[in-house]
Order: C-alpha cells, then sequence, then structure tokens
C-alpha cells in the first residue's frame, strides 16, 4: 500500500493535486483543506490510502496520519465508501468528527452531504468507541491571517490572478472572521464562480 508520498506539486485542481514523484505524476484526491495548504512548484508530503476497485486505483492524501486513519475508520461502516469518508473529512474537521461521535450529535453529521438521520445513527453507534480521544482543549479555530495565506495559496495554485484571489477571500473573512479554512476556500470559489 502507499502510505505516503513526497515530491514537487504540479498542479492543483478543485478535488485533486498532482503530485511528482520520481519522474511520475500522482493524482490524489483530497479535502480542500488538504488543497488549501499545498503550492504549484513546491514540495508537498502527503499522508495517502490507496484505494483499490476492479475497475480503478484511487489514491486518497491528507495532511496528517490521523487523518487518514479517521477516513479508514469511515469506511468501516456499511455504506460509507470512500467518497463520502472523504466529504465527511472536507466537511468535518478531525477533532470536530470525534466531538460529533462521542456526543451523539447527529445534528453535526447529518451537515454532510450523503449523510442522513439513519447514517448518522449508524456512525455513532458504530464508531463511537473507535474513534479516539478527544484532545485536551476544543479545536481552536485558526487564526484568521493562517487562514487567508492558506485559502489564497490554493486559489493561486487552481489559477485564479492574485488581486481577484486575495480579495475574494479579504470579503469572506470580513464576513466572519472565524470561519476555518475550507470554508474560506469554498466560498472564495463561489464567489469567484460568480464573477466569471
Amino acid at each position: 500500500m502507499i502510505s505516503s508520498l513526497r515530491g514537487q506539486v504540479l498542479s492543483i485542481g478543485l478535488d485533486h493535486v498532482v503530485v511528482e514523484v520520481g519522474g511520475v505524476g500522482f493524482a490524489v484526491q483530497a479535502t480542500p483543506s488538504t488543497l488549501a495548504g499545498l503550492r504549484r512548484g513546491e514540495e508537498a508530503r502527503l499522508s495517502t490510502a490507496l484505494v483499490v476497485r476492479e475497475d480503478s486505483l484511487t489514491l486518497f492524501g491528507f495532511t496528517d496520519a490521523d487523518s487518514r486513519e479517521l477516513f479508514g475508520l469511515l469506511q468501516t461502516v456499511s455504506g460509507i465508501g470512500p467518497r463520502l469518508a472523504l466529504a465527511t473529512l472536507a466537511v468535518l474537521e478531525p477533532d470536530k468528527l470525534r466531538a460529533a461521535l462521542a456526543d451523539g450529535n447527529i445534528t453535526v453529521l447529518t451537515q454532510v452531504p450523503g449523510i442522513g438521520r439513519k447514517g448518522a445513527e449508524r456512525l455513532i453507534i458504530e464508531l463511537r468507541d473507535k474513534a479516539g480521544p478527544l484532545p485536551g482543549a476544543d479545536g481552536v479555530a485558526e487564526g484568521a491571517p493562517q487562514v487567508r495565506d492558506q485559502v489564497v495559496e490554493a486559489l493561486l495554485g487552481l489559477g485564479f490572478p492574485a488581486k481577484q484571489a486575495e480579495s475574494a477571500v479579504d470579503a469572506v473573512i470580513a464576513e466572519d472572521s472565524a470561519q476555518s479554512t475550507p470554508t474560506v476556500l469554498r466560498r472564495s470559489l463561489a464567489a469567484l464562480g460568480r464573477k466569471r
């Protein structure tokens, strides 16, 4: 199994990154927050999970081994495949996901597109004791400057002009400075999409 990749980022798409390792470009599916931390032309190191199907080999990439382990754990639940597991980690950061499972919070889990009430209940029943301990402190929101830099870099990697990317991100953060990186990225992309 390919458990990690380290190499130069060749390109960044909306849902994947291409990382060149030893002359081979690996397409890696990833969450918006993972993609936001990457920059075209720079070296990246990703923890990865290889999902083998009859007709495909798909690599999924994460910033850390913790997210990769949760990705694998989510797929042990009936009805949760790799795409839905990745969507779950795109909407809920690992700490928030663990807290929702530990608290039996169906409302938080059903924020994930594709997970209804029954799916959320199944996740809680099957993963409550397996998801691992919660950190001592609740997940502290990243600072707005750090989020801004990460999202601007991600948008530059997607080919948006610097001024356009910066103004879109600044407008989104001005609405609410406590937003997470994935939320700011999604809203910035939506705003930029309307301008095109």
